[in-house]
């Protein structure tokens, strides 16, 4: 799957790397920390903001293999590497061949943003892969439903959820698990054995980040606009109302989204 531009990945960067929950990202650091040099499997990886967040916390020498199948992506996070990070790339199409790419050596395999985007089919083959390789996993950033808007507006609670329908659509993966994702993936993970811990990770955009917050609420104008759950009319209305107290540093957005840290059976475990 594919989709993203380097634009509005550079752009919700700075958000998402400020929302990681630090305890998680601690841990996951921690467990790598025993290594002399860790091996990490970027899926999706955009343009390496995974790498670019984990990466300062681990070990002095590290190997990155940053998996996507947008070739302009990857060409970006190829650059996210230098000194002490060593970058390979791999462009692959992750609903064909997901079980190839999690065979393949790693000590952590890294998901952002990407787990409300897949479907629970696809969930389940994540899962049973990491389990047959002993892959621990860091799936951090996934959507979940919870959304704050100040000031309030008549309208949010149909364009929200106008848009959190839109979310379950098929993004390439199958019929996407939208803001169910974090809990599915709890549980599978849990059933499968692993250790999991779970950890909000909001957004929480303040009156200067006036971009990320105007390109955000634009998008959820146009994904409820798809689904015609929203009269076009009130749905214009209420875009113009919510980019004005944007404009006029009025708007405070909180986006909820949880991190996921999954480790498997001690067993299954190849390392530590």
């Amino acid at each position: 799957m594919s989709g993203f531009d380097a634009d509005w990945l550079s752009l919700r960067e700075p958000a998402d790397r400020s929302a990681r929950h630090p305890r998680l990202l601690r841990e996951v650091a921690g467990v790598l920390g025993q290594l002399e040099r860790p091996t990490v499997t970027d899926l999706a990886c955009g343009t390496g903001s995974t790498l670019r967040a984990l990466a300062p916390h681990l070990p002095a020498r590290q190997l990155w293999r940053l998996v996507d199948l947008d070739p302009r992506l990857l060409d970006v996070a190829a650059r996210s590497g230098g000194g002490r990070v060593e970058v390979v790339t791999l462009r692959a199409d992750l609903s064909a061949e997901l079980e190839s790419v999690l065979a393949l050596d790693a000590d952590l395999v890294t998901l952002s943003a990407f787990l409300d985007l897949v479907s629970d089919a696809w969930l389940a083959r994540l899962v049973a892969a990491a389990a047959r390789h002993g892959r621990p996993v860091y799936a951090a950033l996934s959507y979940d439903g919870r959304v704050g808007c100040e000031p309030d507006d008549p309208q949010d609670a149909a364009v929200l959820a106008a848009f959190d329908r839109h979310q379950r659509r098929d993004k390439g993966l199958g019929g996407a698990l939208g803001p169910a994702a974090h809990s599915v993936a709890v549980r599978r993970f849990e059933e499968a054995g692993f250790e999991v811990s779970a950890a909000p990770a909001d957004w929480r955009l303040g009156p200067t980040e006036t971009a990320l917050q105007d390109r955000l609420v634009r998008g959820w104008h146009d994904a409820a606009a798809e689904t015609g759950l929203v009269d076009t009319n009130l749905l214009d209305a209420w875009l113009g109302r919510r980019r004005a107290a944007i404009a006029d540093r009025r708007s405070r957005l909180t986006v909820g989204h949880v991190d996921l840290w999954a480790r498997p059976p001690p067993g299954r475990r190849t390392r530590p």
